[in-house]
């Protein structure tokens, strides 16, 4: 496996940067595209693993797809609710959003395909969506594990049957659920109404979903627990401009509190839809400056790098918990990050991937099946291991700007959101 060394910091980071288009909007505005009736052209695209899995799988599916990587849009020709190809395989990789998303549009459909995955994928929780999908009248053939990738997938209205217009379903493991059913609601003539049976019933990335769908066309009404999306609502095909990844952005945001520095990433707004945003009040609170300027939004952090432990509920905005995790070490005093234990069937096991990590550079913590409190401590140099989890790549380098010695082994991983991550940090902390 490959290794990277941080180099650190003997002085505060002074950088200015450009991140990737935002995953979770990438692929939910592919989607969203291939099902509008017409050609939409999609600006700021994220190229990476998972989005490339995702514009696979709709090119073996039969759609057009035009791509500039070097300019960062795809154009697709799309198709409203019908799917060019009847029968297929698709990989989805080990991409979530594309797993759960194009499971729901071809569970609606009139054809039948196989959805195969990374053997990380085959692992991540399905078998809820799974569930409320057969209640609406598709048929799943599990080929491996029973509520796991790789599935054969009969649509709901293949050979002319109509699929059920109400659904119940559990979304306390992924609200990925939740957005899959919501996203692929135009396909069905009579709409959809959801149930939410879990005590979960709402969260960041679901409001995403509602308000890309509203800027695509179709309305979403929310009371409590049931989310409906009305009869005839079509997407409406035209041109989309994708946000700045916020997940990318706060890893150079926390190296300014890290280091006492400046940090402004481009094009990131206070107007964005992404939960992630949340991140920066906790930067506060660590003692940083948050500045909208003219190019982005900035973050000077605390003078010397010095700065109090959080007590924090990451439930809505749980990517940074790794973030928030690896600069914890270096606070006056204990963090707690509480509500997280969804963290656990993601990509790894998070907070055991994080309790494991810290242990081995000799940082004390106490974790739970919900949450992990961080002891600060002196950060001894160390390999990381990533478990194949962008996120743990990308947060732990951070440790490296403060303390000599960090290896990152399995580095490479983080092309899952942000190919360019480690040469983007090189960059920044040589300015």
């Amino acid at each position: 496996m490959s290794q990277y060394k941080v180099r650190k910091l003997n002085k505060p980071i002074n950088c200015v940067v450009e991140v990737p288009g935002s995953k979770s909007i990438t692929n939910r505005a592919l989607l969203m595209a291939a099902l509008s009736d017409g050609e939409c052209r999609l600006n700021g695209v994220l190229f990476s693993d998972d989005s490339r899995h995702f514009l696979s799988s709709l090119i073996e599916l039969g759609y057009v797809i035009q791509v500039n990587e070097v300019d960062k849009y795809a154009i697709i020709e799309g198709h409203g609710g019908n799917i060019p190809k009847k029968e297929g395989v698709i990989n989805v990789g080990s991409a979530g959003t594309a797993a759960r998303f194009l499971t729901a549009m071809l569970a609606f459909s009139d054809g039948q395909y196989t959805i195969e995955s990374s053997e990380q994928m085959k692992k991540r929780p399905m078998l809820p969506l799974f569930n409320a999908l057969e209640d609406m009248g598709a048929h799943f053939e599990f080929l491996e594990k029973n509520g796991h990738l790789p599935v054969k997938v009969t649509g709901a209205a293949f050979g002319g049957n109509k699929p059920k217009a109400e659904v119940s379903i559990d979304i306390s493991e992924s609200t990925q659920f939740l957005s899959a059913l919501m996203m692929t609601a135009p396909m069905l003539d009579s709409g959809l109404k959801i149930n939410i049976t879990s005590k979960k019933t709402d969260g960041s990335y679901i409001r995403i979903t509602s308000n890309m769908m509203k800027q695509f066309g179709c309305e979403v009404v929310h009371e409590g627990a049931v989310y409906q999306i009305p009869a005839d609502d079509n997407y409406v095909a035209g041109t989309y401009q994708i946000e700045p990844d916020v997940s990318a952005a706060c890893y150079f945001y926390a190296a300014a509190a890290l280091t006492g520095g400046y940090a402004l990433v481009k094009n990131v707004r206070y107007t964005s839809m992404q939960g992630d945003m949340k991140f920066l009040e906790v930067l506060k609170q660590l003692g940083c400056k948050v500045e909208e300027e003219h190019e982005g939004i900035s973050v000077t952090g605390p003078a010397n790098g010095e700065y109090n432990g959080v007590d924090v509920d990451m439930n809505d905005f749980s990517d940074q918990t790794m973030t928030l995790a690896a600069i914890a070490p270096f606070a006056k005093t204990p963090t707690i990050i509480r509500n997280i234990e969804h963290i656990r069937l993601q990509e790894s096991d998070r907070i055991e991937a994080i309790a494991n990590e810290l242990n081995s550079l000799c940082i004390d913590i106490k974790k739970g099946r919900d949450r992990i409190e961080i002891l600060p401590g002196h950060v001894k140099p160390g390999v990381v291991k990533t478990y194949s989890d962008h996120r743990m790549a990308m947060a732990f380098a951070l440790i490296g700007l403060r303390v000599d010695g960090i290896i990152i082994d399995d580095y490479e991983c983080c092309a899952k959101t942000f190919k360019d991550y480690f040469q983007v940090l090189d960059r920044a902390t040589r300015e």
